[in-house]
Formats: C-alpha cells, sequence, structure tokens
C-alpha cells in the first residue's frame, strides 16, 4: 500500500512521536523511508544565491537525520536522508512529488489560532497543496 513514505523531522522533541509509528507502518508495509528536514533559518534559506557555506546548525541538522536514520536501519528497514533548505512547506510538498511518496508522515503541535497566526501551520499549507494522504500525529508533550 505505502512503498514510500516521506516522515518531515523537526529535529526536535516532537520527531519522538512519529518515529515509532513509522517504524512499525514501514515494517508492516515493507515501505522505503525518505526522513525530510527543511532547515528555513537566514542561511538556508540564502545558501545558493550568497554561495554560502554550510552553518553549524545545517551541519547539526545534517547529523541528526543520519542518527535517525540510523535507527531505522536497525531494525531492517530501508532509508534514506533527505536535507532541503528553504520554506519547509514548499520544499516538503515539492519533495514528496520529485520522490513519488505514498504517504506523508508529520507531527502536529495542536496550536489553535493565534499560535497559527505566529508559529505558522506547516500541515495547513501541505494538506491543501497536496493529493498524497497524510499521517498527522500530535506530539507528546515533554
Amino acid at each position: 500500500m505505502y512503498k514510500k513514505i516521506l516522515i518531515t523531522l523537526e529535529n526536535g522533541p516532537a520527531d519522538a512521536t512519529i518515529i515509532p509509528h513509522i517504524a512499525e507502518l514501514a515494517g508492516n508495509f515493507g515501505s522505503e523511508i525518505l526522513l525530510l528536514h527543511v532547515t528555513d533559518g537566514f542561511a538556508a534559506r540564502c545558501f545558493d544565491q550568497l554561495k554560502l557555506t554550510e552553518s553549524e546548525e545545517i551541519k547539526e541538522d545534517r547529523a541528526y537525520l543520519e542518527k535517525v536514520a540510523e535507527k531505522f536501519r536497525a531494525k531492517k528497514l530501508s532509508v534514506t536522508t533527505l536535507l532541503a533548505m528553504g520554506d519547509p512547506p514548499a520544499e516538503i510538498l515539492k519533495i514528496a512529488a520529485e520522490e513519488k511518496c505514498d504517504l506523508i508522515a508529520m507531527t502536529s503541535h495542536g496550536h489553535r489560532f493565534f499560535g497559527d497566526l505566529f508559529h505558522g501551520s506547516t500541515i495547513t499549507k501541505v494538506r491543501h497543496d497536496t493529493n498524497i494522504p497524510l499521517l498527522i500525529l500530535r506530539a507528546k508533550k515533554i
């Protein structure tokens, strides 16, 4: 059913909610996993235009993706990583389509109106602009 699952990671505590769910789902379906983190700081958004070198944040994000990938590989699951730079919703949509993903898995923080105004809502933007099924889990409060 799901040949390729895209997991969006934040490099934060919310990721602990989605990782075990997708590990089990991918194991049951024999799915390939694509771990994606979108770095969206100034250096990331201007990386190509200004021909910048990787910031410490970008290096840490790349190492984090590999650390999470090892957890999936330890379970004998097929996993690749991708660190994108720019606007998170736009990058998620672009990569999910390019990589022919069958499912996009994300965590929600449960913001309400004002929280979304201040923090934005990546999920809202993604869900309105994709036909790919979404699995959204509310992040556990830590």
